[in-house]
């Protein structure tokens, strides 16, 4: 066991205005970017920089803290509660020295000193694993607040049931794998309720009875990036039901990840506002991205390749409990690109139809055009990785 330590991620300050056009490599997305990203920049380094723009933390255990993207940025994981702002947390991982704890465990039974006993902490621990192999849950792991669940350096996949987050706040879930859950509604990832300040990363999801990831009942500042999505039907809900309108509350990022042939939802989207950015979905059964009730989904330089099925975003319409009219909700897509003859699918933005714009919630972010090379990263940086487990020094 050893102590977690930390990195400041740098990003630029200021409220301007947003550039309106894609880089052709890896840039952070926001005001007074243009001149850091010429075409100077070497695509000998896209491959790298795209696929894990933050590889840099892997050399160090806590450094991993903080470097979220989009609406889960603040996210700390298993880092002691502070009272400080966000900007102040490398300051914070300074003075907090020895206090913050890393647990390793050497055990993959589902018992006394297990991974289940970890997450139930009400301490804030850093999770890390001495060993490699699955661990068969017989009941949903419930996990508490201040908590990283971190597999690099090792490869652990979780099977029967899934991974619930409930009424928890910093939560970071890192390089694992989620394969063959078992029963009615089990999910490998279930956030609900009223969780918040969440980052998925890495991960690789699959083969689960009802959902991957789901997130409702009022859980809001998500960010999941970096994954691989495969073998599966109702893939990431986002807004439990439209009776629910709580969820209006609901902000959810997700960039960078792979949905490889799984059928629908990716996401479905009730009430909540959504930003995609830079992801591969290809070969759905029934649609890319849907929207429905009040939401509001921002598409950017993501690529859709349609298989048989060639409309990317479908939209349904469903009765708010505070509403007397059905409505739909809206997608905006930027940059996007749809390839294999898929067809957009937007509707013309009608009266009454908002759209929310990631500025006014977080002022950078790392985006780049949907190329090729974008596309043959994604297909093989996304998921598990094969990486060393970091220095806890």
């Amino acid at each position: 066991m050893g102590n977690i330590h930390g990195h400041r991620k740098h990003r630029n300050s200021g409220n301007g205005s947003l550039q309106n056009k894609p880089a052709s490599s890896p840039f952070k997305y926001g005001p007074s970017d243009e001149a850091a990203h010429s075409s100077s920049s070497t695509k000998t380094n896209t491959m790298n920089v795209v696929s894990l723009p933050y590889a840099h933390v892997d050399s160090s255990l806590r450094a991993l803290a903080g470097q979220a993207e989009g609406f889960g940025h603040c996210a700390i994981g298993g880092l002691p509660r502070s009272p400080l702002p966000r900007h102040h947390l490398s300051r914070a991982l300074d003075r907090a020295g020895n206090q913050y704890q890393s647990l390793s465990f050497n055990t993959l039974d589902d018992g006394p000193g297990s991974l289940r006993e970890g997450c139930r902490s009400k301490e804030p621990l850093w999770i890390v694993f001495e060993v490699s192999g699955t661990i068969h849950l017989s009941s949903y792991l419930n996990v508490s607040s201040y908590k990283t669940i971190d597999g690099r350096g090792q490869r652990i996949k979780l099977t029967g049931k899934g991974l619930r987050l409930k009424e928890c706040e910093h939560v970071i879930i890192c390089n694992l794998e989620f394969e063959g859950g078992r029963g009615p509604d089990v999910d490998a990832i279930q956030i609900k309720p009223n969780s918040k300040h969440i980052w998925i990363d890495r991960c690789s999801l699959r083969d689960y009875d009802d959902g991957l990831i789901d997130i409702t009942r009022e859980s809001t500042d998500i960010t999941v990036s970096r994954c691989h999505f495969s073998q599966h039907d109702k893939t990431m809900l986002i807004g439990a039901d439209p009776s629910h309108i709580g969820d209006k509350c609901i902000r959810v990022t997700i960039h960078h990840c792979f949905f490889d042939g799984t059928r629908q939802r990716h996401p479905r989207v009730r009430f909540g506002k959504v930003h995609l950015y830079n992801n591969y979905t290809r070969n759905w059964g029934i649609y890319a991205v849907c929207a429905s009730v009040e939401s509001q989904i921002y598409s950017q330089c993501n690529i859709y390749e349609a298989g048989q099925k060639k409309v990317a975003f479908k939209y349904l319409t469903e009765k708010a409990a505070d509403k007397e009219e059905a409505t739909t909700g809206c997608v905006s897509s930027e940059g996007d690109l749809f390839i294999s003859a898929t067809q957009a699918g937007l509707l013309t933005k009608g009266a009454g139809h908002s759209m929310f714009h990631p500025t006014e919630y977080y002022p950078t972010w790392t985006v780049e055009s949907p190329t090729d090379d974008l596309k043959q990263v994604l297909q093989h940086c996304t998921g598990w990785q094969c990486v060393p487990r970091p220095a806890d020094q």
